[in-house]
């Protein structure tokens, strides 16, 4: 079976992450955030994945070429010379993806427990041209609804921020389809949701699946943060061993789901959790109080640094007592100096901090 994942351009919503690296490598619980939905697709049964890419295809292939001999898949990098919309790469890679078997689509900002198993027997049970996985939401006033019939899914229609109830799906970013779907796309700019969906509802040949569990688009900071607490609640009702065990950590305080890489180092004294990760040879100092946050590559937080929901980039340093918090993201190599305070800052890579930022802003 194949995949395409829709990878597109520059990833401007997660900056300043993405100034360093393309949105699909920037990690997401210490794996490139990508190989998350590589990893469930392999399991389904995928062999060949094909990342539609307008932006630092070289970057990526050479990334994820050790992935690929570890994972035993094969990935393919399918390069637009213009932005194709989310119809238009579909066909671009029409080559790869014509095979008389089923293929699965996704946006490469979606995070959750990824049910292609499941989707795919659904799929073949309706048996028609497409399927489209939903997910619940609590305003659906924001969003393009997904209205379909409750007994067997059939999508009746799509309602773009209905101001009266008419449902609360939405479209999760997940589709899995057959091969006839091809012929309806033109290679130009498409939107797969705007043009090939409506025409597909009124021909009775497109259906929805209920997504279960968690679901979030984590390509801006806030979400990003949402969707890692989310991910680290589910892993910790699913028992995962990828979890600190807190009895390992005599010298600190481990407090619900947090992620360590064997590789990390941990001072004493330090109260960690819950919802944290800590990335590859991070280094964390005596006495530190880290809670829903993420400590990327070879970052070093140095003691009695409090840092709450904030991102800390590769190779950054945040010095003694310094506090980070309200979103505050840290580029790539950014020094913030001792007992500074950061609320809602963005820092850009490589910049040195000398003075507390204590409104959001943007450091550039």
């Amino acid at each position: 079976m194949k995949a395409l994942i829709l990878v597109g351009g520059y990833g401007t919503r997660l900056r300043p992450l993405t100034l360093s690296l393309p949105k699909p490598l920037v990690p997401f619980a210490n794996i490139p955030m990508v190989m998350h939905q590589v990893q469930a697709l392999k399991e389904a049964g995928v062999d060949h994945v094909v990342l539609a890419v307008n932006y630092r295809a070289d970057i990526m292939e050479a990334e994820l070429r050790k992935y690929e001999e570890k994972l035993g898949i094969q990935i393919t990098m399918s390069l637009e010379t213009e932005p194709l919309g989310t119809a238009g790469p579909l066909k671009l890679s029409e080559s790869v993806l014509r095979d008389g078997e089923p293929f699965f689509v996704l946006n490469s900002d979606v995070i959750c427990n990824f049910p292609f198993k499941d989707l795919l027997a659904f799929h073949k049970a309706h048996g028609k041209e497409g399927t489209i996985l939903v997910t619940k939401v609590e305003e659906p006033s924001k969003y393009g609804v997904v209205v379909s019939d409750k007994a067997t899914g059939r999508i009746e229609r799509f309602v773009e921020k209905p101001q009266i109830f008419v449902g609360n799906r939405i479209n999760a970013g997940m589709y899995i389809f057959n091969p006839e779907i091809l012929d309806r796309i033109e290679l130009r700019p498409t939107s797969i949701e705007k043009e090939i969906f409506p025409a597909m509802a009124e021909g009775e040949q497109l259906y929805a699946m209920d997504l279960p569990g968690f679901w979030m688009d984590v390509g801006q900071p806030p979400d990003y943060l949402k969707g890692l607490v989310l991910y680290l609640s589910c892993q910790l009702k699913l028992g995962s061993e990828d979890l600190a065990d807190a009895s390992a950590y005599t010298d600190n305080q481990i407090v619900g789901a947090v992620l360590i890489h064997p590789t990390a180092k941990l001072g004493k004294g330090c109260k960690i959790g819950p919802n944290v990760v800590i990335g590859p040879n991070v280094e964390i100092g005596d006495g530190c109080r880290l809670q829903r946050c993420a400590i990327f590559d070879n970052a070093k937080v140095k003691d009695h640094a409090c840092i709450e929901s904030s991102i800390v980039g590769w190779r950054c340093t945040v010095g003694a007592w310094a506090r980070l918090e309200g979103v505050s993201v840290l580029g790539e190599d950014v020094q913030v100096k001792d007992e500074l305070y950061l609320n809602g800052a963005r820092v850009l890579p490589n910049k040195s901090i000398s003075a507390s930022v204590p409104t959001p802003s943007i450091i550039m």
